[in-house]
């Protein structure tokens, strides 16, 4: 077993707390090398999959993971490392691009809600509703396919502090109604993001990750992290908490994710089901039929 260390409380549960100045995107001093990370990894790994086998059974709760970041910001590697060893029949992965016209034809968060994980399961959004405060923010032009009634571009301030309160508002209902919901911001630095697009590249295999807009949206990395910041400012609670997990290092990133994966289910008081007396008797009943084949 790899040596545990003390992670840094990167949950922010309050809105209007969160600076992202102060956000770092590097690992803390003393952090484990890249080789304990993985082990770490590996055990958490393993610890969520035992607790993934409560959750399905105990049915209460679903739990909704979102992850949202900057392009090349490891959000795909780090869903595949962190949920390798689930089970596949309480999981669900759903990553949501440009609207589709039927999507576009329904309310923002309609597309989202439709993917909304069942009790028993873990659902993960890569990308999620917060697309409609974050790429539409930077980019007010899309909002014209939305046809929504009486809006002129751009969009004033207090159309964004509805959109605000109206996640706010769903994240509300899905607790409410047992769905713990967990916001990741991978938070990865405009330095590292040119290295791993430089890198995209300069590989042959990793070529096909690369795609010309994402050197364009570059160009608006001021504007999103102003959308970012008054993003999971106006939308942190202490019941859909975001974590702003530095992403410049991978292995970290990882590690953190998956551990605080295990902290949360642990801290649900997951439990099997039990079984009632009536059924315990037939069961005893049963097994006698079996040993007397």
């Amino acid at each position: 077993m790899a040596k545990d260390f003390e992670v840094p409380d990167y949950a922010i549960t309050k809105n209007g707390s969160f600076v992202l100045a102060d956000a770092p995107t590097q690992p803390p001093k003393g952090t484990p090398g890249k080789k304990a990370l993985k082990k770490l990894l590996a055990e958490r790994v393993e610890q969520l999959y035992d607790l993934q086998r409560v959750l399905y059974a105990d049915r209460r709760y679903s739990i909704l993971c979102v992850f949202q970041a900057m392009d090349a910001a490891g959000k795909d590697s780090t869903i595949r490392h962190v949920f390798s060893g689930v089970n596949p029949a309480g999981f669900q992965e759903f990553s949501f691009k440009r609207p589709s016209s039927e999507e576009l034809d329904h309310d923002f968060l309609w597309r989202t809600a439709r993917r909304l994980p069942e009790r028993g399961h873990i659902g993960i959004f890569n990308r999620s509703y917060y697309e409609e405060v974050l790429v539409v923010r930077v980019h007010p032009e899309l909002l014209q396919y939305q046809r929504l009634p009486g809006l002129k571009l751009p969009p004033d301030p207090s159309f964004w502090t509805r959109r605000f309160q109206a996640i706010k508002s769903h994240e509300a209902h899905l607790v409410n109604n047992g769905t713990i919901v967990l916001k990741f911001w991978l938070n990865v630095s405009k330095a590292e993001q040119k290295q791993r697009f430089l890198d995209r590249l300069d590989t042959p295999r990793k070529n096909w990750k690369f795609e010309p807009g994402d050197v364009r949206e570059r160009g608006h990395w001021d504007d999103y992290m102003v959308a970012y910041e008054d993003a999971i400012n106006a939308t942190a609670t202490r019941a859909a908490p975001w974590f702003a997990i530095p992403a410049d290092d991978k292995p970290y990133m990882r590690f953190v994710v998956a551990d605080t994966m295990v902290k949360t289910l642990q801290g649900l008081d997951l439990q099997y089901p039990d079984v009632p007396d009536a059924d315990r008797a037939e069961f005893a009943e049963l097994r006698q039929q079996l040993l007397d084949e």
